[in-house]
């Protein structure tokens, strides 16, 4: 197990190939799939919050393959996924309407 190099998509080495190069690679055990995966979503996140408007969707795109991955990994169905996220909208609503809290008037409490 390697602690250097990064979780990269599956086809990168096969690109990475076709540009004339070989890639060393290796794949991850489970506990490091976990792992990296959390990692790579940090990443992708943090280039979907620096991306200009121009490349924003498919930086967001990125984040929502990792999220599709964890949610896989440990046996959440993705259907299963979409439902909880209905469930929470049901619940407690979605963010379409901008609503930013800052707190409570002190004569309601």
């Amino acid at each position: 197990m390697d602690s250097s190099g990064k979780l990269v998509r599956d086809r990168i080495p096969e690109i990475i190939r076709v540009e004339g190069r070989e890639p060393i690679t290796y794949a991850a055990s489970p506990v490091e799939y976990r792992r990296r995966l959390r990692e790579k979503l940090t990443e992708e996140v943090a280039e979907f919050l620096s991306a200009d408007d121009a490349a924003a969707q498919g930086e967001l795109a990125d984040v929502l393959e990792v999220v599709r991955a964890l949610a896989t990994n440990p046996g959440i169905d993705p259907a299963g996924l979409e439902e909880s996220r209905r469930a929470k909208y049901r619940e407690r609503g979605g963010f379409t309407r901008r609503i930013v809290w800052t707190g409570n008037h002190p004569s309601a409490e």
